[in-house]
């Protein structure tokens, strides 16, 4: 018989999974991130710099204000322990799973018959010779040597295409960053070779995945997994999903509310998944957060409906550039668009608005809380609120109350003082 769970406990199995049952450390150290990198399996890398780069913020949400050197020790620098590769988007992955890309660095390779299209095949010969002589190599150091007397295929950002080919085939890793710029090597000078060596058939490949991808949700649908790991593949995935349950590491389950065309979608629960009696976590999420990344799983089990507006004209954002979602219990509660104003000092709240789920008399407080740790976090003395939003007014009354002299602006333009120092 297929158990049945409500909306609710489905949303506490999968934000247990994710660590948010638990509370944060005092002093959150390394090998708190390396527990919590373990829950997620993946970290997902983003450029966008408004108030923190992507990168940061699952650590954040789940450890509080942790020191981000931490993070760089053990993802920017060369590290045994992790690298980068395209496991959902651009991901931190373990380094131990490298071959368990191998599917997809072939399909990368066989999409294009193995021929590169981005330029003569001189360029990727060019390119291996330069980083087997020079080892770990940004691309402008590349770049600054490449022959300039070879027609129009040196192009300035040919190298950096020809890179990229690599890194997706398999045959260059990435050895760290410089700031956020990458440092491209051979495979071979990153991966250790009992690493490369392994063969890992591509239906063992997608059904690890899928375990892991069930570890992490907790609970989940057959698209939830797929998405995790973003494995096009439907039928690998529903075997996969066949063989976990044979072998009894995911059962059948029915969350209410989990439903299509008037239908219940068929889901699946983790064998090690637990059931919080509670989740008393407060947390902002970047849009690159597991829980929230797959917008059909965030509107189904949150009713969150989520887009990025980045791209949108500034004229026709309805909630702002970048806003994060917020969670608060077992539920997404609000969203605000967060900017850290590093000239001022100050982290402005852009906007500021109630989801579904919200109980604004008792959320208020904690979403107020995880804006003033925000901006201790990022070493920012002020907090300013915004006017837009129908959450607005409440957060900046409790700021109010918790930082007397928070400032109100309308959008980028003040209107009153500055704020007092954060203490």
């Amino acid at each position: 018989m297929t158990d049945t769970l409500s909306a609710a406990e489905a949303r506490r199995v999968a934000l247990g999974a994710q660590g948010f049952s638990r509370r944060r450390p005092e002093r959150p150290q390394t090998r708190h991130v390396h527990t919590a990198m373990a829950r997620m399996g993946v970290l997902q890398i983003d450029s966008v710099n408004v108030f923190a780069r992507s990168h940061y913020m699952p650590l954040f949400s789940r450890l509080g204000a942790y020191d981000p050197a931490i993070l760089d020790r053990a993802f920017l620098d060369r590290s045994s322990r992790y690298v980068e590769y395209l496991a959902h988007e651009a991901t931190f992955v373990p380094v131990e799973d490298w071959t368990l890309w191998q599917f997809r660095m072939d399909a990368f390779r066989a999409r294009h018959g193995g021929v590169w299209q981005g330029g003569p095949p001189e360029t990727l010969e060019w390119v291996r010779d330069e980083l087997r002589s020079r080892g770990p190599s940004r691309p402008a150091e590349i770049r600054g040597d490449a022959p300039r007397n070879r027609g129009q295929w040196w192009d300035w950002d040919e190298v950096k295409h020809a890179l990229e080919h690599l890194w997706r085939v398999g045959d260059v890793a990435i050895a760290g960053r410089s700031g956020f710029e990458r440092r491209y090597a051979l495979a071979e000078h990153v991966i250790p070779d009992a690493v490369r060596e392994r063969d890992v058939p591509q239906a063992d490949a997608v059904r690890e995945l899928v375990r892991r991808a069930a570890r992490s949700h907790g609970v989940a649908t057959a698209a939830d997994l797929a998405d995790y790991y973003r494995i096009k593949d439907r039928r690998a995935v529903l075997d996969a999903l066949q063989d976990l349950e044979d072998s009894g590491e995911v059962r059948p389950v029915a969350v209410r509310g989990w439903e299509r065309a008037g239908r219940p979608i068929p889901a699946w629960m983790h064998v090690d998944a637990a059931l919080p009696r509670r989740i008393d976590a407060a947390a902002l999420l970047t849009p690159f957060d597991p829980v929230v990344w797959f917008r059909d799983r965030a509107l189904r089990a949150f009713e969150l409906d989520y887009r990025i507006e980045i791209y949108t004209p500034a004229a026709k954002r309805r909630y702002g550039y970048y806003s994060l979602p917020v969670l608060v219990g077992d539920r997404i509660a609000a969203r605000v668009d967060l900017k850290a104003d590093r000239a001022a000092s100050t982290l402005r709240v852009q906007s500021a608005w109630w989801e579904p789920q919200a109980r604004p008399a008792q959320d208020a407080e904690r979403i107020a809380g995880e804006i003033l740790l925000a901006a201790r976090w990022q070493g920012l003395e002020r907090v300013s609120v915004s006017r837009w939003g129908d959450a607005s007014d409440e957060l900046a009354g409790v700021l109010r109350a918790l930082l007397p002299g928070v400032l109100r602006h309308d959008h980028d333009r003040t209107t009153e003082e500055p704020a007092e120092a954060l203490g």
